[in-house]
């Protein structure tokens, strides 16, 4: 049984709401969308996916290395809805969510994706360039301290890395020890981004309203990757949010709520309509 985190259930005798599917970044948890879920709910039905390792949910315990498809898998229950939903996704989450559009389109409305960390886009870019290295270095910071059982260690580089130095040590205990506690599933992360095949051709076919936000003061690599998507999906709608770095979402939530659901509002009536037909369709 799927352990899926409902922010908050719609009442059984209220009229009938398109659903927003939240995924949050890796290290994070369904926690990381109160604010946006509040802004929405007037509108919306909202939900909240808990991946592996996160939240309430176990760690991947296949037989083989966690890929972005078993993290997809846990979302497309939720794109059989009859209207479908609309997906919004952070860091790891959002890749997941364009792995989810790509896997089963037709269950799709819209996505937003801010930075998603599709690390196989930059080895294809550069395998050599300054991102590619700087994200390497963050994935064997991670494993060595894990090696040396220093998951906060590992914990620390990671955060640095995202959010600035001394952002672990600013932190309380209970937050560094939750997010310690996931780093074995943040590298698995880490590894599956990187083995992700790109699919360019498949992702460029996606049809449904995208929008992809990078923010301005992000690192290297999410910047480098914001340039190299616009070219993956031509058809989405790119935009930088001023003074937002990787965690933009959670540090300006109030600007990166605004320009969310600006856009769903923006496209919800308009999708209902086109999604039903394509479906219909068996597109």
């Amino acid at each position: 049984m799927q352990t899926i985190h409902l922010l908050r259930p719609a009442s059984p005798d209220a009229p009938r709401r398109s659903t927003v599917v939240l995924l949050h970044a890796s290290g994070s948890s369904p926690r990381q969308w109160r604010s946006l879920a509040d802004t929405l709910r007037p509108r919306f039905e909202v939900i909240a996916v808990e991946l592996h390792g996160h939240g309430g949910r176990p760690a991947w315990d296949g037989a083989r290395p966690l890929a972005l498809a078993d993290d997809a898998a846990l979302v497309e229950p939720l794109l059989q809805r009859p209207d479908g939903v609309h997906l919004v996704g952070h860091s790891y989450g959002a890749a997941v969510a364009l792995k989810a559009a790509m896997r089963c389109p037709e269950g799709v409305r819209s996505l937003v994706g801010y930075e998603p960390t599709l690390f196989r886009f930059l080895l294809e870019d550069d395998a050599f360039g300054m991102p590619v290295r700087d994200i390497a270095a963050v994935a064997e910071s991670i494993r060595h301290g894990l090696m040396r059982n220093d998951a906060s260690g590992a914990a620390e580089g990671f955060i640095d890395f995202w959010s600035g130095a001394g952002e672990w040590r600013s932190m309380t205990d209970e937050r560094r020890g939750a997010i310690a506690g996931r780093m074995a599933s943040v590298l698995s992360h880490f590894d599956a981004l990187i083995d992700e095949p790109t699919a360019r051709a498949r992702m460029a076919q996606l049809a449904m309203p995208i929008l992809m936000l990078t923010g301005a003061r992000t690192v290297e690599a999410t910047r480098r990757l914001g340039h190299v998507l616009r070219g993956a999906l031509a058809s989405a709608t790119h935009e930088t949010l001023p003074d937002m770095g990787h965690m933009g979402p959670i540090t300006h939530a109030a600007e990166f709520n605004r320009r969310v659901a600006a856009f769903l509002h923006a496209n919800d009536s308009l999708e209902r309509e086109g999604h039903a037909a394509r479906r219909a369709a068996g597109r």
